[in-house]
């Protein structure tokens, strides 16, 4: 059965043969040397570094519990410059960690390289790390998550310096556009010929969603819009990211079509089944390959491999009816964020941007019955909220009609109050991710509230309340966490979610002015990026210990695998998953293995129900995608613009 936000579990619906495999990329000392047998003790800490004035912690797990644990910080040279005693248990891990406790290194404030030794009772070394600006630190690591995205375009605008790609998927300008999939009960074949209604249309470009080389209108308009928010923190600088979310901008363009009142919402299919007389169609997810191999593919209307190479492209509904509310919300808001960031220096491409986010905004249903529309099937990225997405399309709409000098900023921003109202009152309500960008859409609220233009039957104090509950939701689980993780990372998106925490305490902060859970952020950074308990950065090429092994198909085939050279770099996994989902990994003859050793080191550190692995099958929990990295992308750059914004204050 399809698991939720899962991209390759299709292939194992579809019949492809999977195997159990317990191996990962070896864990590194500070030498570089791999770790051949579990430590009595270990020490994590976030690998990218520390800004000066942060709180900073460490976390020191032993195999046993002991009364009085001193440490010492070394700079680069070897000198001591801080020393402390360890603080009280945190909590257990496993059966081998039974003990973590935190070391607090908030004194540690001059820039520089630093690493963190124990020596007795038990002996431990970190990692380095750095201390320095949250400019320098974080800014670099949102350039490689662009990085990132550069290595998913599709199309004939691709970067050859990324992963050695080329031109890939040619035959989606002239796509043919086919009646919604039916799939069986589990979603897991389909079982009808598609039909076709139209085209031929222009999808080509955009992103490949994730490993595979999918494409999401639901997934790309999110991964657009946290873009956008990126580059509108930091106006005089970002000219790479600029480009991206117009690479990301332009493709949605394709995907609506003004002159029939059409939103298509994804190009190619993850499911094969039922065909033709010449047998069933093989998916995306059926095969293990280069993106250019479709488009040398030799294949005859009706082969198994006809819908590879002339992928299917599906309507959101047909011609001028009622889109769900889901996607004209967010796709609205990535056009109007556009329409604001252009006001200024081309105000013609600004309207026009406008009145595509208008136009989709008003095609919304907003009395949607049955199942929202996200991805065929929606078993790939299931989503029941979507008071939020319009609240978000509104308030973005508001703000490019008052960037515009437009007469409609207090009908939108009525809307998007409307909608605050509607999902405030909702049962399930969430956190920032893929799945709710209430927290986008409540800050960008609160801006036309704080501009003076009513919102309607919301407050911005209920605003700032919701973005309170949010983040309290995640200061209780960390304060019961041994690592103060405030995701749950026995559930998919462990790694994501807690950017997106990350980032829903910057834009507080930037509401509010109150920086009561800074600190909370800078924890969810620290687990994110090595103070975790496998001691891995979960960002691409961030750190020292990072996933060698994604699965995804171009850096397996195409990039290194060692950890050096040509990576994914600034790609984000989902990170720990529930140990149950590990279970089955997938596996293609034509993949090349990765890791080379047969072991799984990582496992020494499992618990609480939770697992990770470093290898190329396994999905569950070193996979990369858009959303995931856009999520870690504004949270990263919201960081290093608060960083600007302080040191000018001062």
């Amino acid at each position: 059965m399809l698991q939720p936000r899962n991209r390759a579990i299709a292939l194992l619906g579809a019949g492809v043969a999977a195997t159990v495999l317990a191996v990962s990329c070896l864990p590194r000392s500070p030498s570089g040397r791999p770790t051949a047998a579990p430590p009595t003790a270990v020490l994590r800490v976030d690998q990218v570094g520390y800004a000066p004035g942060e709180v900073k912690h460490a976390y020191l797990m032993t195999s046993r519990p002991v009364a009085r644990v001193p440490f010492r910080v070394l700079d680069s040279s070897g000198g001591e410059v801080l020393s402390g005693t360890a603080g009280p248990s945190t909590g257990g891990w496993n059966s081998t960690y039974r003990s973590v406790r935190t070391l607090d290194l908030s004194r540690l404030t001059a820039a520089g390289d630093y690493r963190v030794e124990v020596t007795g009772p038990v002996s431990a070394t970190s990692p380095r790390f750095r201390v320095a600006s949250a400019g320098e630190l974080f800014g670099k690591v949102a350039r490689d998550n662009v990085r990132f995205f550069r290595a998913q375009r599709d199309g004939a605008d691709v970067d050859a310096g990324v992963l050695r790609r080329k031109p890939s998927h040619l035959t989606d300008r002239q796509a043919t556009v086919y009646d919604t999939p039916a799939y069986d009960e589990d979603a897991e074949r389909l079982v009808e010929p598609l039909e076709p209604v139209g085209g031929p249309v222009d999808v080509s470009e955009g992103w490949f969603d994730a490993g595979d080389f999918l494409k999401f209108t639901h997934t790309a308009s999110y991964s657009t819009a946290s873009l956008l928010l990126a580059r509108r923190t930091a106006p005089d600088g970002g000219e790479e990211l600029a480009e991206e979310a117009r690479h990301g901008l332009d493709w949605l363009d394709k995907m609506w079509d003004a002159s029939s009142r059409t939103l298509y919402v994804q190009v190619g299919t993850g499911i094969g089944g039922t065909g033709n007389a010449s047998g069933p169609v093989r998916s995306d997810h059926d095969v293990w390959r280069l993106p250019e191999a479709d488009d040398a593919l030799e294949v005859e209307p009706g082969d198994r491999d006809d819908a590879i190479k002339h992928r299917p492209v599906f309507r959101a509904a047909p011609p001028g009816e009622p889109i769900s509310p889901n996607l004209a919300g967010r796709v609205a808001a990535a056009f109007a964020l556009a329409a604001q960031l252009d006001a200024e220096d081309d105000p013609e491409r600004a309207r026009e941007e406008l009145e595509k986010a208008a136009q989709i905004y008003a095609l919304a249903d907003t009395s949607p019955e049955g199942e929202l529309t996200t991805a065929f099937p929606l078993a790939f990225y299931p989503e029941s909220s979507w008071a939020d997405d319009m609240e978000f399309g509104g308030a973005e709409l508001a703000l490019a009609a008052e960037a515009l000098g437009d007469d409609r900023t207090q009908e939108w921003s009525e809307q998007a109050g409307h909608w605050a109202a509607r999902y405030l009152s909702a049962d399930d309500l969430g956190a920032l991710g893929l799945g709710d960008v209430s927290a986008l859409a409540h800050g960008d609220l609160a801006r036309v509230i704080d501009d003076g233009e009513p919102s309607g039957e919301v407050g911005r104090d209920q605003l700032v309340a919701d973005l309170e509950r949010q983040l309290d939701d995640g200061r209780v689980r960390a304060a019961h966490d041994p690592f103060r993780a405030g995701a749950v990372y026995t559930e998919f998106d462990s790694v994501p979610h807690t950017f997106g925490l990350a980032a829903t305490a910057q834009l507080y902060r930037r509401v509010t002015g109150d920086a009561r859970y800074d600190a909370f952020a800078t924890q969810q950074r620290n687990w994110a990026l090595g103070a975790n308990a496998w001691g891995s950065s979960f960002v691409i090429g961030e750190g020292s210990t990072f996933p060698h092994c994604p699965e995804h198909q171009a850096a397996n085939l195409a990039g290194s695998l060692s950890g050096t050279g040509d990576i994914l770099v600034g790609g984000v996994v989902n990170g720990p998953n529930a140990a149950a989902r590990l279970g089955e990994l997938n596996s293609f003859p034509t993949m090349r293995t990765c890791p080379a050793e047969k072991s799984n080191p990582f496992s020494a550190f499992d618990g609480h129900g939770a697992r990770y692995m470093d290898h190329v099958g396994a999905w569950q929990t070193v996979e990369p995608a858009d959303d995931f990295t856009a999520t870690a992308l504004l949270s990263f750059s919201l960081s290093a613009a608060a960083d600007d914004t302080d040191s000018s204050a001062s």
